[in-house]
């Protein structure tokens, strides 16, 4: 009997757990061909809210497995900084400047899923702004034939970090974060069609302080008011926000609505929400099958499931965390749980899996990343000096009713054909504030 001590017995322990996960990866190979016929293939090897979008007609292309490298300065601060991060008793942040924050990880840490969370939230696909411009969010109602119930053209969705800066001066720190407190802005707006929607927008604040809420503003151009927003409904889907014309299916909603979403704003890139308002657990490490070298920019709506979801793209059997993430006792979120797919490599979130309050499955996520030196292939301005990570496209599907958003990352009619414009200076604190955000919406 070899004992438990024995460095063997680990050795051995290991293979066995890691015989199971080999075993799911040798079904599939480069060059096959996943759809509803032989979906069951790849049961194992996906979230079960994607494995559903094959059963109902999403194709999988397998492709080999390829590396992603980070982005040589996020290495380099990382290298510096990462040493001196830590997290304090209640599980807060300390002594983050910039790059990941824990680049070691140790599956027996109890904090190794919160830890995961913060290396997603300080992720590489951008560090010190983000412009995307002309996304496009088509919606589709169940048995679509493929043409969308309603489509959206958003001018900007963008990011400015005040701190985790490593390319745009000011580094590693903007002076705001001390004067506001304010750790990052978001914005998408306007929102240049439905023309009955022209103008619409929202502004969000995430703040450095985990016990002040993130500051959220909504812009209606119809009643031309400015509205702040309680941060509990940002898991609601984009329609019911206060102020949208529209509507969302899901959730206990009835009827149809003129203008159908399903994406939420805490899901934006699989997960926008604050971290520090959900606990975490760890799932595990797992090979599955995500889309980050996709071929397509833009992507393409899937002809085989009435353009529900992006197919056929390129999939490849990557090394992912598992992680449950459940809202705390005090925050009434109408997403109380997900299960988040992250990629180990480009700390992105490939899928995640949403459940109601009452703990059955609702809406699953596909994410569809890239990696190369430019976000499309005819780009003359957004071209970068080493390959980096882009999101080009996320599909957003509620389970329970059959409706999906589809957001495309460059969108699909637009002329602009640069869309991501990544720590290049395009956009600096101004952008964000409800002023801005008004004048932009008349």
């Amino acid at each position: 009997m070899i004992a438990k001590t024995n460095p063997l017995y680990a050795l051995i322990l290991g293979l066995f757990l890691l015989c199971p996960a080999l075993a799911r990866a040798a079904a599939v190979k480069p060059g096959d061909l996943i759809n509803k016929d032989n979906a069951a293939q790849v049961q194992d090897l996906l979230s079960p809210g994607n494995f559903r979008l094959v059963q109902q007609g999403m194709q999988i292309h397998v492709v080999a497995s390829d590396k992603l490298e980070w982005p040589p300065p996020y290495k380099a601060a990382t290298e510096k900084y990462a040493s001196q991060v830590s997290l304090t008793p209640d599980g807060e942040l300390k002594g983050y400047v910039a790059g990941q924050a824990f680049p070691l990880l140790d599956p027996n840490d109890p904090a190794v899923a919160l830890k995961v969370m913060w290396n997603f939230s300080f992720r590489p696909l951008y560090t010190d702004d983000a412009d995307l411009r002309f996304a496009e969010v088509a919606s589709y109602a169940p048995n679509s034939s493929g043409s969308p119930v309603s489509y959206f053209t958003i001018g900007h969705f963008a990011f400015y970090n005040n701190i985790g800066r490593i390319e745009v001066q000011p580094v590693p720190t903007d002076p705001d974060a001390k004067e506001s407190g304010v750790r990052y802005r978001f914005a998408y707006y306007p929102i240049l069609e439905p023309s009955s929607l022209r103008g619409y927008g929202m502004i969000r604040f995430r703040h450095l302080d985990p016990s002040v809420d993130d500051n959220t503003w909504v812009y209606n151009p119809q009643s031309r008011r400015m509205r702040r927003q309680s941060p509990d409904i940002l898991s609601d889907a984009l329609g019911a926000l206060p102020g949208f014309t529209g509507g969302a299916m899901g959730g206990g909603a009835t009827g149809t609505p003129a203008v159908v979403t399903t994406i939420d704003p805490d899901s934006y890139f699989g997960f926008s929400a604050k971290v520090e308002d959900y606990t975490y657990k760890y799932l595990g490490e797992k090979t599955m099958l995500a889309s980050v070298h996709a071929k397509n920019s833009p992507e393409v709506p899937c002809p085989t499931d009435g353009g529900k979801s992006i197919c056929p793209e390129d999939w490849e059997l990557r090394h992912l965390y598992a992680i449950e993430a459940t809202a705390k006792p005090n925050h009434n979120i109408t997403i109380p749980r997900r299960i988040l797919y992250i990629d180990s490599e480009g700390w992105f979130i490939t899928a995640s899996d949403q459940y109601d309050r009452e703990g059955k499955l609702w809406k699953t996520l596909v994410a569809y990343n890239t990696y190369r030196d430019r976000p499309v292939p005819d780009a003359r301005v957004a071209i970068y000096p080493y390959k980096r990570m882009f999101q080009v496209g996320l599909v957003d599907y509620d389970l329970q009713l059959g409706y999906s958003s589809v957001i495309y990352m460059p969108g699909r009619h637009t002329e602009e054909r640069e869309c991501w414009y990544i720590d290049m200076g395009t956009v600096d604190n101004s952008f964000f504030t409800p002023q801005a955000l008004e004048n932009a919406g008349h």
